[in-house]
């Protein structure tokens, strides 16, 4: 019973939250996009549709209850060429750490890279650097806590600071991502996951970049004109999914089959769909498709992503009758234009 009245609080806090999602006609009103891209190797290789079964640091992107399952500490490194050709890359950091018996703290870093950008003016708008060159800075930072209320419910928040710069503009903001994983099954192998993401106050870009000398009427001379940007909203979202895992060989081969629907507040909804085939704790390979309407037509399709997904992690024990492994992952996910993104981790279980 207390397990019902939990999961019906937290769908009550959803419906205050969300209001209706999927909607293409608010399209580009939000900022902050970058908040929607997984920067792990591990979850974006079956699409992300592990909400309801993704485990350690990566749920810090999809569903932060996952990281109610960290055993002790776990560390990951990743690196992504996001959309390869365009020179944008996407660095992350984390660190997770079990404290008590049932709560487990997080923290992660991710950051974007553009490269030098050619300083560009009205007079020279065709400057190839002759000017000088910037760089933009986005980076957020992920403070969590999670927690298993039983051996059935495990569920978690996420305070996310954001911060994106040029040398003139800046905008910072924070947002909250909460989520639950329910388990249940003789064998644990039935799982269900709500997240929700990217609640928070708009954000706004100041800085003397938004300022110039001009004349003021009225005024004799040139005066500094600062002009005030518009504030936008952050790309809210709710995720419900599922996952099963299939025994084929009791503790040697599982094939795990997930599913999710995204309702998104500024874009299109979006359901995935994935597969995981387990060896032991040793070998994973992955496949997954993402979809939402239009995606399959050029003419329609709103994001450079095109749905197909594949990755695979090898995970080898660094000591013998011991949890702590190391492992590698790898993911690609499908784009037009460009020519996909490439995400490479390693991680440690201590």
């Amino acid at each position: 019973m207390k397990h019902i009245k939990l999961v019906l609080a937290f769908l009550l806090v959803i419906q205050l939250s969300v209001g209706i999602g999927g909607n293409p006609d608010r399209s580009g009103q939000a900022g902050a996009s970058e908040l929607l891209i997984n920067p792990f190797a591990r979850s974006s290789g079956w699409a992300g549709a592990n909400v309801a079964n993704v485990r350690g640091l990566e749920s810090q992107y999809l569903n932060i209850a996952g990281l109610a399952f960290t055993k002790k500490t776990e560390l990951i490194l990743a690196r992504t060429n996001w959309l390869q050709g365009s020179g944008v890359f996407i660095n992350s950091f984390g660190i997770a750490q079990r404290v008590g018996e049932t709560g487990v703290l997080g923290l992660g870093v991710m950051s974007m890279s553009f490269g030098d950008i050619p300083i560009t003016t009205v007079e020279q708008p065709d400057a190839q650097g002759e000017i000088g060159r910037f760089s933009p800075s986005y980076m957020n930072l992920s403070i969590s806590y999670a927690k298993a209320f039983s051996n059935a419910i495990y569920g978690g928040f996420n305070l996310k600071i954001i911060s994106q710069s040029i040398p003139d503009a800046s905008a910072q903001g924070v947002a909250l991502d909460a989520g639950i994983q329910y388990v249940t099954g003789m064998q644990e192998q039935i799982k269900f996951g709500i997240s929700l993401k990217n609640v928070g106050p708009r954000m706004q870009f100041t800085g003397d970049g938004l300022s110039f000398r001009g004349f003021v009427p009225g005024a004799p001379e040139q005066m500094t004109v600062a002009q005030r940007s518009e504030e936008f909203e952050l790309p809210s979202l709710l995720t419900i999914g599922g996952a099963y895992d299939i025994h084929i060989v009791p503790d040697v081969h599982r094939l795990t089959i997930a599913g999710n629907f995204t309702s998104n507040s500024f874009t299109k909804d979006q359901f995935m769909l994935g597969l995981e085939y387990g060896l032991k704790n040793y070998l994973m390979l992955r496949a997954g498709y993402m979809y939402e309407n239009g995606i399959t037509k050029i003419a329609e399709r709103t994001t450079a992503l095109t749905g197909p997904t594949a990755g695979l992690s090898i995970q080898i024990p660094l000591k013998k009758e011991s949890t702590s492994n190391f492992s590698i992952d790898y993911s690609y996910r499908t784009s037009d234009p460009f020519l996909g993104s490439h995400s490479l981790g390693v991680r440690v279980d201590l």
